[in-house]
């Protein structure tokens, strides 16, 4: 028996993948807000509308998996009368559209990563050049990401980002500017800057590498509080920034910087253009000039053909560096990829075994930075109540990836967006728990 449960003429747009998908959902839900449309994000329920938009994400396996079993979902509860329409677009729908054309028909149309006016259309709405800045934000109101590329020039060998962004597009200063001041009076308090690449920002458009100038002219902006880097490529990085970032208040102390690897032959392999001397060097340096600076790094094991012996250099060297923060990816063969032409030759448990041994070591080494912070004071920013605790962020931590300092509650009352000053009462592998200092 067909039921309809949905609220009639409302657009339910569901965000997978990173944040530069959520900036891209924000920015398709103001367009559609301002062509009057109903517009909602991830309702469930009583509240999901009548039309899906799915923006997938096509990155690794797991993503795409994840992205599929997405499309599938809605597609059933098209066909049950749940919703009417099904919409999907993203890094999934531009890398395999006509795969997924072929293999689900149910859905109702596919787009790609930048066919937004497009998509727009088909939706009932007009896309509005003059919308510069304008989103639906669907992070908490006191930060946003802004994201100032699109798409990446580099030739990662086991990346198909390329693929499904394109080549690097640099938004103008001035446009990233008026974006940030429309941000700032909405409450937002914290920029986190994003794009498959930072430091190659400005290249295409003023023939130099612009990012320590964006960073000044975004500081000038009232009310923004906090800019957070993310995503700084470390072959050709401009060392300017690390000037900006110590005489610049305004700049976190916080610096995420894939490495992926550190053995000199997967990285010629995985087409780096770097080396494990010149990481070493690079990191040193960003210690160096910038004291206390939380380090945030990506590694990927099980790239094709990394031996016992080169993995275990890898995880001396974690051992050894003592990053802050640090994630792990098991080696996806991806299609269309220069590394897809080579063997994927370690197997699947030993990729997971050797994730887990690196997590397992960063695991000790987050807990002892974490018990050196103890007694320290720190200015943190409430994300929200959660519980008996109001939960916070230094400035050395991103939302969702890192720590967080946990206050208790008892007695407070603390607003999301607000910074106080707290000392560190006790700590564990990934979280600090603080009070407010008197």
């Amino acid at each position: 028996m067909r039921t309809k449960s949905y609220k009639k003429n409302r657009i339910n747009v569901i965000t997978l993948g990173c944040s530069k998908n959520t900036y891209d959902s924000e920015v398709l839900m103001g367009q559609l807000r301002a062509s009057g449309k109903d517009v909602v994000h991830e309702a469930s329920g009583k509240e999901e509308g009548e039309i899906v938009v799915i923006n997938t994400c096509g990155f690794i396996d797991n993503a795409k998996q994840e992205s599929i079993d997405t499309i599938l979902s809605y597609v059933e509860k098209k066909e049950r009368g749940e919703v009417k329409k099904v919409f999907v677009t993203g890094c999934l729908s531009e890398r395999y559209k006509p795969d997924l054309k072929k293999e689900i028909p149910q859905v109702d149309s596919y787009f790609g990563t930048r066919d937004l006016p497009l998509l727009l259309k088909a939706l009932g709405a007009d896309y509005k050049k003059q919308l510069v800045g304008e989103r639906l934000m669907t992070t908490p109101q006191h930060y946003a990401y802004l994201k100032i590329a699109e798409g990446c020039d580099r030739p990662c060998s086991f990346c198909a980002i390329p693929l499904m962004r394109g080549g690097h597009v640099s938004t103008p200063i001035d446009s990233l500017v008026l974006e940030a001041e429309k941000l700032a009076a909405k409450g937002v308090v914290e920029l986190i800057l994003i794009a498959q690449d930072l430091t190659y920002y400005g290249l295409d458009l003023y023939k130099e590498r612009a990012l320590t100038p964006l960073l000044s002219a975004l500081s000038k902006v009232e009310g923004i509080e906090w800019i957070r880097l993310h995503y700084l490529f470390p072959t050709g990085f401009p060392e300017d920034v690390l000037d900006e970032m110590i005489s610049n208040p305004k700049i976190c102390l916080y610096a995420d910087i894939p490495l992926q690897h550190i053995s000199d032959r997967i990285l010629k392999s995985m087409k780096r253009g770097t080396t494990q001397e010149r990481t070493n060097r690079l990191v040193e340096t960003m210690r160096k000039r910038v004291p206390g600076i939380a380090l945030r790094t990506t590694l990927i094991v099980g790239y094709p053909g990394e031996t016992e012996e080169e993995f275990q250099e890898m995880l001396q060297w974690v051992k050894d560096s003592r990053f802050d923060r640090l994630g792990v990816f098991t080696y996806s063969h991806e299609e269309n990829t220069s590394a897809f032409a080579l063997v994927d030759d370690v197997p699947e448990e030993t990729k997971k075994a050797r994730a887990e041994a690196i997590m397992e070591a960063q695991m000790h080494i987050s807990a002892e930075l974490n018990d050196a912070r103890l007694g320290q004071k720190y200015r943190v920013l409430i994300d929200r109540l959660e519980g008996d605790f109001y939960i916070a962020r230094s400035e050395f931590d991103s939302p969702d990836v890192d720590n967080e300092v946990l206050i208790p509650s008892e007695g407070l009352h603390l607003t999301p967006g607000r910074f106080v000053e707290v000392i560190i009462t006790e700590a564990t592998e990934y979280d600090l728990t603080a009070q407010l200092v008197p």
